[in-house]
């Protein structure tokens, strides 16, 4: 049996990204991550993909909507990244490289003023080529919606053309994740025809790879060929370079049920399946060489968002109280089961990285109901119920809430454990009266602006304090690496102390994929170009 494992072959280490013209003194802030290596054990040269045919690929459900502006959920991010594209993006080892953009900025001396040249003959689906209205148009839209974008909108004095396709931003003060935050594939800094998004997003047309073709609720989204696709001269790396469109039809279909996902890979149903149980992977094994299991190494973190806005969880010391009774390590000994797939840690950053730190980690996994009893009689606490939303499409989400309850139960809490879909709890946690907890997860990335997005203004969890503000504003400033590091500290500190989140902690993600799709990267955010079917 072959194997894509990602990450499986040597640690994990952060080194600094190059990023031309940029410089290493403006732009130590982005780190490229390595040691993610995809290989096949096997060792066999693999000929070129096929031109052709269509790809079902099984989803953990359905997306709530396809802008990929106004949602962070990696699922919307993972469809429509075939449809949209960023100004830059990240490469193999997460350094940052162009897409839409010609190259990397030209940055002014002070480091607050950033031109950026698009690429010319870049044709929207509409037949149109793209330009610097379109760009300006779509980013002025992102920062207006999406949470990542807010944060990036407070820092910035102005953004304007300069000619067909030139742009200029201009920041208020140095802010050091600035290119980071264009490149991420989720809550996108996409860039749209500007006509299809005023007032709101009509039609969605972008520069991708593929264009949206049909999307049928709860059965399918397909997506077709962009024909007038232009791609980059450089070579592919991770989401950099060259994409090419191989298959026809990119068909995402939502799967909620796990074991259902599982079934149908086995059974050829399907070309790929996201995010399986890992209990599964012995079946996988077992299957022969028609599937092909894939491990991903230091995937993410599971994390568990607060309602800080209104409810019984509003008040810090109720936070407090609950996170006293927590015991992340169990949550993910139920999550996971097998230990080879988590880690339990309270650092948010690998050691022998520049983010690691042990700041308020004595505040991690205490499992202390006694102590969390005492807090919440302190904050007042009379028995409300505790309402706890989870999803079972990601398996791991439904059995660590499972086990929160538990434990806060034993604390003498109330708790209201209200499963749902994931397209229901995407919308539910973005309303402050419903919830009081839900259950989620994230990439690891090297920038650690890029998530979770309660780091950001506005996501659910409406985290927003003077701590918050003062030791952000304090660390984006900084964009020399050897001060920048040791700032993060003071970051997690404050989280911490005001509970906006608990990150429970790293775990490594299995999918499967079809010995007939050849191609395929192993990546966070699963994308299809540059991959086809076997005849």
């Amino acid at each position: 049996m072959k194997f894509d494992l990602t990450g499986l072959s040597q640690p994990t280490v952060f080194v600094s990204s190059s990023t031309n013209r940029l410089g290493r003194r403006r732009w130590l802030g982005l780190l490229a991550l390595t040691g993610a290596l995809t290989m096949t054990l096997t060792g066999t040269a693999i000929a070129a993909p096929a031109k052709g045919g269509a790809a079902n690929l099984a989803m953990v459900g359905e997306p709530q909507g396809l802008d990929p502006m106004i949602s962070t959920a990696d699922l919307v991010g993972t469809i429509m990244q075939h449809v949209y594209e960023p100004l830059y993006t990240f490469d193999a080892n997460w350094a940052i490289a162009p897409m839409l953009a010609e190259s990397m900025p030209v940055v002014s001396k002070d480091g607050l003023s950033y031109s950026i040249t698009l690429r010319k003959g870049v044709m929207l689906h509409n037949g149109r080529e793209l330009n610097a209205e379109d760009a300006v148009a779509s980013l002025n839209r992102w920062m207006e919606l999406s949470p990542r974008g807010k944060a990036v909108g407070k820092e910035v004095a102005s953004l304007t053309t300069k000619g067909t396709h030139g742009l200029e931003l201009k920041l208020k003060t140095l802010y050091a994740p600035l290119l980071a935050q264009l490149a991420l594939p989720s809550g996108m800094a996409v860039i749209m025809a500007k006509e299809s998004i005023a007032p709101q997003l009509k039609d969605f047309i972008g520069t991708g790879p593929y264009k949206l073709k049909e999307r049928k609720p709860d059965q399918y989204t397909v997506l077709v060929r962009h024909d007038a696709y232009s791609a980059r001269k450089e070579a592919p790396s991770g989401y950099a370079g060259r994409r090419e469109a191989l298959l026809d039809e990119l068909r995402f279909v939502p799967v909620p049920n796990a074991n259902t996902r599982v079934e149908g890979a086995l059974s050829g149903q399907f070309h790929y399946a996201d995010l399986l149980p890992v209990d599964a992977i012995g079946r996988v094994e077992k299957a022969g060489a028609s599937v092909v299991p894939i491990v991903t190494k230091n995937f993410g973190f599971p994390y568990i968002v607060f309602n800080t806005k209104e409810g019984v969880l509003a008040s810090q010391a109720m936070r407090r109280a609950v996170q006293a009774a927590s015991g992340p390590g169990e949550m993910l000994a139920g999550g996971f089961g097998d230990n080879r797939f988590f880690v339990v840690e309270p650092n948010f950053f690998p050691k022998g990285t520049p983010y690691y730190s042990a700041a308020g980690t004595e505040l991690y996994n205490q499992r202390n109901p006694i102590m969390g009893k005492e807090l919440a009689a302190k904050a007042g606490y009379t028995g409300q119920p505790i309402r706890i939303m989870a999803s079972r499409q990601y398996e791991f989400h439904y059995n660590m809430a499972l086990v929160m309850a538990e434990q806060l139960k034993k604390a003498g809490f109330k708790t209201d454990l209200q499963i749902v879909d994931w397209a229901t709890l995407v919308q539910r946690r973005n309303d402050s009266k419903l919830w009081d907890v839900y259950f989620t997860h994230s990439g690891l990335f090297p920038e650690p602006m890029l998530s979770p997005p309660q780091l950001g203004d506005g996501a659910p969890g409406w985290w927003d304090t003077a701590a918050k503000k003062a030791t952000l504003a304090a660390f984006n400033q900084e964009t020399n690496l050897s001060k920048r590091g040791p700032l993060w500290g003071k970051v997690q500190q404050t989280v911490y102390d005001e509970v906006p989140f608990i990150e429970v902690g790293k775990f490594n993600a299995l999918s499967v994929r079809s010995a007939k799709l050849e191609g395929y990267t192993p990546s966070t955010w699963p994308f299809f170009w540059n991959t086809g079917l076997s005849k």
